[in-house]
């Protein structure tokens, strides 16, 4: 878990540019799970209210290059996620201001109540087009496992999270309802991947695999899937986590990804 930098340990000049855009801060609270930001508070602030603020010094290349991508994401994914009202860049510090969500992580266990609302979301999810952000091609990030001819299976146009794990997933505590956050490294590819994904997570949190795959079943899209643009996703994931891990390390991950081959 990141160490969090307090609102209180933040540079008095991105407190005060916080201020000027959304009035006196009023309360602070940290929040410590789930990101790899070095500050991740709630504000509450006199004129905006609520505001989920996280940020990273400027310094840290990747966190900066993931701050951006949300921002200019931003607009294209806000049937799922909460709305960036500001942007600040000073101090040292690039950081940004999100709707705040009074909401959980989601249970994506045996018997939950949740999965309807992922669904819902994910659903959504489903209707996001690659046209409407330049997100890079989703076999750009396997290139080093790819084997000859296999990438051309993983082209497709719709827009990925790429990463919804249950920490990504909010639910949210007054109407239920399912926000995926943290945009932070999308792809274009076949639609179907997020939803397969997601079963796989349904596994790890325990779910039985036929019922994780009865759910992944309801999506058109996995429906259509082809399958061996599914054998190559899956080839192409077993052999990173396998380069990554070790093969025992690895073993009940690319388990788990195996199941969709049915």
């Amino acid at each position: 878990m990141i160490e969090r930098v307090g609102w209180e340990e933040l540079p008095a000049e991105l407190r005060n540019a916080v201020e000027e855009r959304a009035g006196r801060v009023t309360g602070s609270e940290i929040v410590a799970e789930g990101l790899n930001c070095a500050t991740a508070l709630v504000l509450t602030t006199e004129r905006s209210g609520r505001l989920f603020f996280k940020g990273a010094r400027e310094a840290d290349v990747a966190a900066i290059a993931a701050l951006n991508c949300e921002t200019r994401i931003n607009g294209a994914v806000q049937d799922v996620c909460p709305t960036v009202h500001h942007r600040f860049r000073t101090g040292g510090w690039s950081c940004l201001a999100f709707t705040f969500i009074d909401g959980r992580h989601a249970d994506l266990g045996p018997g939950t109540s949740d999965l309807p609302a992922v669904t819902s979301a994910l659903e959504r999810m489903q209707t996001f087009s690659g046209s409407a952000f330049p997100a890079p091609p989703l076999a750009d990030r396997f290139t080093s496992y790819l084997l000859p001819g296999e990438a051309e299976f993983l082209n497709g146009t719709a827009l990925l999270h790429t990463d919804t794990n249950p920490h990504n997933i909010l639910i949210n505590n007054h109407d239920g309802v399912a926000y995926v956050v943290d945009w932070a490294m999308p792809a274009t590819g076949p639609a179907w991947v997020d939803p397969a994904s997601t079963s796989v997570r349904l596994m790890e949190c325990g779910q039985d695999p036929a019922d994780a795959l009865a759910w992944l079943g309801r999506f058109t899209s996995w429906q259509n899937a082809d399958p061996k643009a599914v054998e190559t996703f899956v080839g192409v994931t077993c052999r990173r986590w396998t380069a990554k891990l070790g093969e025992q390390a690895a073993h009940r991950s690319n388990t788990r990804y195996r199941h969709l081959l049915g």
